[in-house]
Parts: C-alpha cells; structure tokens; sequence
C-alpha cells in the first residue's frame, strides 16, 4: 500500500494524537505506518507485546504465524492470552486481541508451522518480519528467507534472565547466519520449557523488537542493524556488541552457497521424535509402570533435573542425579541395571540416556517426563 494515498479517519487521528504531534511520526509517519504491514513469527512470549504494540502504534496489517494452543504454562509470560483461550489456537486468542486492541487495522493468521515450503510464500507480502521464535530451526529459517527475499528481520532471544535484539538485514548489514554461522550441538542450549524464563522479560524484548519495527517503517532514529543488543534483567544492564558482515556468509556473503531454503531440521541436527522412538530409546508412562509392577529390582529410575525442580515434584522411586552430574557419577552406577531416566518433558533425559548408552549402559528415557507421568499415572503429582 502507497503512504501518500492513506488517510486517517477522524477516529484515527483521535486514536494516533500522540504520534502525531511528535515531528519525528507527524501525519506522513502515522500514514506510513497504516500502509506497512508486518509479520511476526510466534504468538508467544515475544510475540504478545511486540505485536499489542504494533496493533495499538496503528501498523495497518499485521500477520501472526503460530500453530500452537495456549496452555496454562504459557500464561506467566504472554500477556496477549488469557484464562479463556486454554486449550484454543493461539493465533486466534492474537487476532481477538489485537483487533480489540485496535479495530482499525487488518489481522492475518497462519496455522501452519512455517517450513522451507511455504516461509518465501508467506513472508513475500510483508514488509518487515519479526522473529519471535524460540527454536534454531526457525531462526535460520526466517534469516535465510529474509536475505531471499530482501527483508529485515527483526530478531529477539530470551532465556532465564537474559535477552537479546537486532535488526538483521542483508540489504544495509549482517544477517543472523553472520553471527551464528552454525547451530549448536542439539540439546547443549536448554528450550525455556527447560531452562525457565523470567515473566516479565519477553516483554522487554518483544517491545524493543517492535520500536525497531517502527523505526524501520516510519524511518527515523538508528534501528539497530550491525548491532546486538543484551540485557540482563538481574544486573538491569544494557550493553550493545557491534556486528560486522561476514564475507564468508553462506547466505549472505559475497559468494553465497546457500540460494534457496534448505532443511533446516538437519541443519540444526534435530531428529524427528518418530525416529528417536524407533532408535528404541524411550519408553512411555504406561510401559515403565508395567515394568515397575510385573519386577522392577533390576531397573534403575533417575532424575535429571535440577534439585530445585525435584522440589517442584518427584517420583518417590527415583534417584536425582542431574544431568550435568551424570558424566562425572557414571562410575558409581551398576552396568547390569537397566535404567529409565527422566526430566520434566523427556528432551535432557534422552540425551542423559545416550550419553549412558554410548558408555556401555541399558538407558532409555521416559516419553514426555514426569508430566507425562503426572498426566498418565499419577494426577496427585503437579506438572509444570
């Protein structure tokens, strides 16, 4: 949509006053901001403050990509859901509220996860992407399509206490793969759902991501291209790390290899669950508790997590031994036990169990953790 051909209802103009007495947004801003359209990536922790906040700054078309359904965990942290929305798609609990939020712009939702099939055909239309994603797969994903297709990428990370902001654009500077150029090991960088997240801190982030957002469209102040912001919510400090380009890029460099998205599952070394499961290495709540009942003296159940998660809840027949202590205490275990380890949702325990089977040992994980066990076998058990 062409700014110069936007017009703002009096309705409008009542709603955005405070833009447009500022000269840095004015009229020609507020209208630019009415034709822009933006696509945020995740309806989640990042996602429900930066997209509330483009809503209400009158970003005329907004797209949320999620596939996801909000859950009771979900609640601490992302503001745009609600106690009503349990259980429902988390797409439509955004798009209710940010039409609530502001009825005069348009909402766009995708159900889909977005995948190397269909991120060029979504993104296309956008003008700017926001990444508000919390897996590696996606993230290069959404910069490899970025630099594709010639957008900017805003870009946010959190995790415990600690995050993250830059504006990754190819056009004017570095792009993601620049600053990563590989992923980590699978399982080395723990999810939130494992490490945990402070509540308050995505909306940090998430309203960062969406000042440059702004930024980028109304084209004022420095967005912050070619450099990393970090905060860290304990020390309540900011720091910022400047960024150069990689010439040596895959993606974006001056001779890229990478010139179509890629698989980007193998990429990051993530293993589909249906193949972890035919490696024979997991067990289900129903099968460990067969096991445990017909002769359970020669099956050994360890706890992975941290002691202040055994305090959150335990199985009363399990031995914590947390992960990182697994290495260093494999030699205080019997080779001729069999052994189940757990976690909370099964991802460190069936990395602990291929640790003790590369070490000789008969380990499987429990499929799902101990809340699968709360789910499946004991409701007295809290989950998490």
């Amino acid at each position: 949509m062409d700014a110069q051909s936007v017009q703002l209802s009096h309705e409008e103009i009542r709603r955005y006053s405070r833009h447009l007495i500022m000269p840095e947004v004015g009229m020609a801003g507020q209208k630019k901001l009415k034709a822009a359209s933006v696509l945020t990536v995740g309806a989640g922790g990042l996602g429900s403050p930066l997209a509330m906040y483009l809503a209400a700054a009158g970003v005329g078309r907004i797209g949320v990509v999620d596939f996801d359904v909000v859950d009771e965990s979900n609640l601490q942290r992302q503001i745009i859901h609600g106690q009503s929305w349990l259980g429902k798609p988390k797409r439509e609990s955004a798009r209710t509220r940010l039409l609530d939020i502001n009825p005069f712009i348009q909402v766009d939702t995708y159900g889909d996860p977005l995948t190397s099939a269909n991120a060029l055909e979504i993104m296309r239309d956008y003008d700017v992407i926001v990444d508000g994603t919390d897996n590696f797969q996606t993230r290069y994903l959404v910069n490899d399509a970025c630099v594709l297709l010639d957008k900017p990428n805003v870009y946010g990370s959190i995790f415990r206490f600690e995050g993250q902001a830059s504006v990754f654009y190819a056009k004017e500077g570095p792009c993601y793969r620049c600053l990563y150029p590989e992923p980590p090991p699978p399982g080395l960088v723990p999810s939130c759902a494992e490490g945990g997240v402070l509540g308050v801190l995505p909306g940090v982030i998430g309203t960062i991501q969406a000042t440059e957002a702004i930024k980028l469209i109304i084209g004022q102040g420095e967005p912050l291209i070619g450099r990393l912001l970090l905060y860290d919510a304990l020390e309540m400090s900011f720091r910022t790390l400047k960024l150069r380009k990689n010439p040596e890029c895959p993606v974006c460099g001056e001779h890229p290899t990478v010139t179509e998205l890629i698989d980007y599952d193998a990429f990051c070394g993530v293993t589909p669950h249906d193949v972890q499961a035919e490696q024979g290495m997991e067990v289900t709540a129903q099968e460990l508790k067969t096991q445990l009942d017909r002769d359970g003296k020669d099956l050994v159940v360890i706890d992975v997590r941290e002691p202040h998660e055994w305090e959150i809840s335990k199985l009363s027949f399990a031995t914590l031994i947390p992960k990182g202590e697994l290495p260093s205490r494999l030699n205080t275990l019997d080779m001729t036990k069999e052994y189940v380890l757990h976690c909370q949702s099964g991802m460190r325990s069936l990395d602990a169990a291929r640790l003790m089977k590369a070490a000789g040992f008969r380990a499987k994980s429990l499929r799902g953790g101990i809340n699968a066990w709360a789910r499946e076998i004991d409701p007295s058990l809290p989950t998490y």
